[in-house]
């Protein structure tokens, strides 16, 4: 869709995508034009001596043009504070 009104997209509204780019799993799409991005990492514990899986929900923008749906990977990127929780806005989707 090349005629994307969307003033907060990334790809061609006025957002210019700064700092960390990440890559998860979106596993909700409940919200209008926001998903919740689901990413995984590990910890190391020094008492331990062990990695510890641990993972964050992001709630970034979702673009019109781009349409994530919950179970796809997409890719995000830190932008300006949108709004009171959101500060990412997806790239693009991962096949």
């Amino acid at each position: 869709m090349a005629d994307c009104m969307d003033r907060r997209c990334a790809l061609h509204g006025g957002i210019m995508p700064r700092g960390i780019q990440l890559t998860g799993r979106v596993v909700s799409d409940k919200a209008k034009r926001t998903v919740i991005v689901e990413t995984d990492f590990a910890r190391y514990m020094y008492k331990y001596e062990r990695f510890l899986r641990q993972r964050s929900r992001i709630p970034a923008h979702n673009p019109e043009c781009i349409g994530a749906k919950t179970g796809q990977r997409v890719r995000i990127a830190e932008t300006r504070r949108l709004s009171k929780t959101k500060s990412f806005v997806v790239t693009g989707v991962v096949k």
